[in-house]
């Protein structure tokens, strides 16, 4: 009966809850609108472009100040991204439920690696959040909520891989409802605005001449 629960209505009812509520929030920012600048523009349009690839590298400071932390970012959201889409349980998953066609997967030497890397780089910036005096501070609960829910999806992933026991895909699928579910609620929300915020700020200072 769980078994059926989890498989059947709760996958169904988690995937269109967060369609409907992040595409919710996605329309809320795109149409809110803003106060008309009246400031001449200073550069030609560009800006919003530029600085959502330019933010993909941090700032020189950020990265004297911590080498570690801005290794383990990349290696925690490089490797979640390979597990999420080329896993070969994911492609098999998303082919058959959601995009009803497959693609390459990867060998599974690459997917260790992915997975080592994520968890490793997931489990460093955790506990950093937790050890480093201004990282715990601005840090609210919702964020070491998602930071250890989306590692214990991918934990009881990589148990499931082993298909020793269907409970073990089960405990995986459960905990990928509940992510799915609290997903547009929290910080990891930011997975799918950041092109908006980092585009919108662009464009505002890039109009006044400022490229950031």
């Amino acid at each position: 009966m769980i078994a059926q629960l989890i498989d059947g209505p709760l996958w169904l009812f988690s995937a269109w809850f967060f369609l409907v509520v992040a595409l919710w929030r996605l329309l809320v920012i795109l149409f809110k609108g803003r106060p008309k600048s009246l400031a001449k523009p200073r550069n030609a349009p560009g800006g919003a472009l530029a600085t959502i690839f330019r933010r993909f590298l941090p700032y020189p400071e950020f990265r004297k100040v911590s080498r570690v932390r801005f290794w383990a970012g990349y290696a925690f959201h490089v490797g979640l991204l390979a597990l999420l889409f080329f896993a070969a349980p994911h492609v098999e998953f998303l082919s058959q439920r959601v995009t009803g066609f497959s693609w390459p997967a990867l060998p599974h030497w690459a997917f260790e690696v992915a997975a080592e890397l994520a968890l490793g780089g997931l489990l460093f910036l955790a506990l950093f959040r937790l050890m480093d005096p201004v990282t715990r501070f601005i840090s609210s609960t919702g964020d070491h909520l998602a930071s250890w829910l989306v590692f214990l999806v991918m934990l009881t992933g990589c148990f499931a891989l082993w298909r020793s026991h269907e409970s073990l895909r089960l405990l995986h699928l459960f905990l990928a409802e509940l992510l799915l579910i609290y997903f547009p609620f929290s910080s990891l929300m930011h997975a799918l605005t950041f092109p908006f915020s980092r585009g919108f700020t662009g464009a505002v200072y890039h109009r006044k001449g400022v490229n950031i």
